[in-house]
C-alpha cells in the first residue's frame, strides 16, 4: 500500500493524460465530419498523431537527459495543450495535422517521462503490482476518454478547451510531487532489424495489431455516424471496443503461456477476420448488436500486440529486452502511421464496410505468414511469460524486461 501510495502523483498524471488524449481522436473524427473535412483528411489527422508519436518516443529520453524529468513532461504537455486550444483557432485540415502531431508527442513524451520514473522506483518485489496498477489506470482511463465523447459538442472551442485544461492538470501531481526525481535513464538504441531477426512473424504481428487498433480509434467515428449512431452511442462504440480488448487479457495470457503462441496469434487473427466479417457483411443490426460486434472485435485483435511481444521475446536474452521492446514500437508506429490515412481513403471509395475489409485482410496475411513461420523454425523449448504491453513509449522494456524473465 506504501509503495502505491509513493506513485499516487504519477498513476493520476496517468489518467488525466490518458482522459484527455483518448478522447482527441474522436472527437477529431467527429469535428471533421461536422466541418466537412473529406473522410481522406480526417485519416491524415490519425497518421500525424502517429507521426508525433514516433517523434516522441524516440526525443523523450534525449530531452530528459537535458533538462530533467519534470521539465521535460511539462514541455511535452504544454505541447499537447496548446495543439488542443488551437484547434477552433486555425480551422483547416492541415493545421490540425501539425496539431495533432504535437497531441502525438504529447502522449509518447509524457508516458516516457512516467514509466521512466516508475522504473527508476520499482524493485523485483514491488514490479508485478506496480505495473498491474498501472495497466489498470492507463485502460480504465481510456475506457472513460471514449464514454466523454458523448457529452463533448464537435467542433466546438468549449470541447477542445476542456481536453486542454484536463491536459494541463496533468502537470500537477507529477511537478508538485515530493519524490526525488530519479536519474536520467539511458535512450535505448533504436534497432527495427532486431525484431525481425529475433521474430519476422512477431514484426508483421504488431503491424497487423497497428493497422486494426489505430484504423479503429481514428476512424472508428466516421463508420459509427455512417451507420446512423448518434454521438453518445459513438462513444458506447469506441468504449465497447476497448472494454472488450480489456476482457480479452487474461484469458490470452493464459492461453499464451500454456499452447503455442504462432497458433494463439493464427486463431486471434481468424477471430479477428471473422469479426470483421459479421460487422460489415451485417445489415440492419441494432444498436445493441453494434455495440457487441465493437466488443468482439476489440476482444480478438487488442490482445495481438502483447502475444506478438511475448512471442518475440521468447527469442531474446535478458539484455536485449529494452532494445527489442523499442523495435517493436517502431513497427507498431509505422502500421500505425499508414493505417487510418488508408482506412479512411478505403470508406471514401467503397463505404463504411471498407475499414473492416481491410483489417481482415491484415489480418488473414498474419494467418498465412504464421502458418508458413511454423514450418520455418520450431517453437522455443523456453519461453517467457506473457505480459499485456501498453504501446506507450521505447522505454515500456525497462518496466515489463524482468517481469518477462520471473517465470
Amino acid at each position: 500500500m506504501r509503495m502505491l501510495i509513493s506513485f499516487a502523483a504519477l498513476f493520476l498524471s496517468v489518467i488525466l493524460l490518458q482522459l484527455s488524449s483518448g478522447a482527441l481522436g474522436p472527437l477529431d473524427a467527429l469535428s471533421g465530419l461536422a466541418l466537412d473535412f473529406t473522410r481522406q483528411e480526417i485519416g491524415l489527422l490519425g497518421s500525424a498523431h502517429f507521426l508525433g508519436f514516433f517523434i516522441g518516443c524516440w526525443w523523450a529520453p534525449r530531452l530528459m537527459g537535458s533538462v530533467g524529468h519534470s521539465r521535460a513532461f511539462a514541455a511535452f504537455t504544454a505541447a499537447g495543450a496548446i495543439g488542443l486550444i488551437a484547434h477552433m483557432m486555425i480551422v483547416d485540415p492541415v493545421a490540425w495535422a501539425v496539431m495533432r502531431v504535437a497531441s502525438g508527442m504529447c502522449v509518447a513524451g509524457c508516458y516516457t517521462v512516467i514509466e521512466a520514473w516508475l522504473q527508476s522506483k520499482v524493485t523485483n518485489t514491488t514490479r508485478g503490482r506496480t505495473m498491474a496498477v498501472y495497466r489498470v489506470m492507463d485502460m480504465g482511463a481510456s475506457l472513460a476518454a471514449q464514454l466523454v465523447i458523448g457529452i463533448l459538442e464537435p467542433a466546438s472551442y468549449v470541447s477542445y478547451n476542456l481536453l486542454a485544461i484536463v491536459c494541463c492538470a496533468a502537470l500537477l501531481p507529477l511537478t508538485l510531487t515530493k519524490v526525488k526525481q530519479p536519474e536520467t535513464p539511458s535512450a535505448p538504441r533504436l534497432r527495427p532489424m532486431l525484431a525481425i531477426e529475433r521474430s519476422p512473424l512477431a514484426a508483421a504481428g504488431v503491424v497487423v495489431a497497428a493497422l486494426s487498433s489505430a484504423s479503429f480509434r481514428m476512424v472508428g467515428p466516421i463508420y459509427g455516424q455512417e451507420v446512423g449512431l448518434t454521438a453518445q452511442q459513438i462513444a458506447w462504440f469506441m468504449a465497447a471496443f476497448v472494454f472488450g480488448g480489456a476482457l480479452a487479457q487474461y484469458p490470452v495470457g493464459w492461453l499464451a503461456d500454456k499452447y503455442d503462441r504462432r497458433w494463439v496469434l493464427i486463431w486471434l487473427s481468424a477471430t479477428a477476420v471473422g469479426s470483421c466479417a459479421i460487422t460489415a457483411l451485417a445489415t440492419g443490426l441494432d444498436t445493441t448488436g453494434i455495440m457487441l460486434t465493437a466488443g468482439f472485435f476489440g476482444l480478438t485483435t487488442f490482445p495481438i500486440y502483447s502475444v506478438a511481444a511475448a512471442h518475440a521475446h521468447d527469442f531474446a536474452d535478458a539484455s536485449e529486452r529494452v532494445e527489442l521492446s523499442a523495435a517493436l514500437m517502431f513497427y507498431f508506429a509505422l502500421g500505425a502511421i499508414a493505417a487510418p490515412l488508408t482506412a479512411s481513403a478505403l470508406i471514401d471509395a467503397f463505404g463504411p464496410p471498407a475499414l473492416f475489409a481491410m483489417i481482415a485482410v491484415g489480418h488473414g496475411v498474419l494467418i498465412v505468414f504464421g502458418l508458413a513461420r511454423m514450418r520455418a523454425r520450431a517453437a522455443p523449448t523456453e519461453r517467457t511469460r506473457y505480459i499485456y504491453a501498453p504501446r506507450t513509449s521505447f522505454l515500456i522494456g525497462r518496466l515489463t524486461g524482468r517481469s518477462r524473465d520471473n517465470k
